[in-house]
């Protein structure tokens, strides 16, 4: 479930990181939020956070970093939309994606926890 998951938010989050240097719709968005100076770094933390999530189906280490960024990504997008009275319908995809990057954090550390939080084998 985790690969299937990962997999969809990296896919997706690709297409997002293009989109904000290649898409008129996109471009006019981050106007539109007030945030076109932003616009290239979240391209570029999409495009960070979309590959990390592929790569990461086959390293935890990166899957978890790539997950926890985008979940803070899209926790702040579901802030921006809130902040300039988006509709419920139009912050949905942010609220979803903040989900799904959540999930996949999150389950990551409840079956892989990292081994600085283990007990020692002395205690």
């Amino acid at each position: 479930m985790r690969s299937v998951s990962s997999i969809i938010s990296g896919i997706s989050f690709v297409f997002f990181g293009l989109a904000c240097f290649l898409n008129d719709f996109f471009i006019n968005e981050f106007l539109r939020y007030g945030l076109s100076e932003f616009r290239a770094l979240v391209g570029i933390l999409e495009l960070l956070g979309g590959f990390g999530c592929i790569i990461g189906v086959f390293n935890n280490k990166i899957l978890l970093i790539a997950s926890f960024g985008l979940s803070i990504l899209m926790i702040m997008g579901v802030f921006v939309r809130i902040n300039i009275n988006d509709t419920f319908y139009q912050t949905v995809p942010a609220i979803f994606y903040f989900l799904l990057n959540g999930f996949i954090f999150l389950h990551i550390l409840i079956k892989n926890p990292p081994t600085l939080w283990k007990r020692s084998s002395r205690e």
